[in-house]
């Protein structure tokens, strides 16, 4: 059996932890990654979903760095 993971794409929120364990809590594999993380590596981890948890800065700053959107691409599931 493949286990189902779900990926938390870390922003800068203060809450990302307790996203991370209220998805454990509800028996699906969480793991926590940085925002920039490629869609490639993305893909190889062949999520089932991904979390956005963001922060002050990634919605306020103007120069704040965008992520790889290629994410988007994925046909993956997306929650912000």
């Amino acid at each position: 059996m493949t286990r189902q993971v779900i990926l938390i794409l870390d922003f800068g929120s203060q809450y990302t932890q307790l996203i991370a364990r209220r998805v454990r809590e509800n028996r699906v594999f969480s793991r926590i990654i940085p925002y920039n993380t490629p869609a490639k590596g993305i893909a190889v981890m062949n999520p089932k979903g991904l979390i956005l948890s963001g922060g002050p800065a990634s919605v306020v700053e103007k120069n704040w760095q965008l992520p790889d959107n290629g994410r988007f691409k994925l046909g993956i599931t997306i929650k912000m």
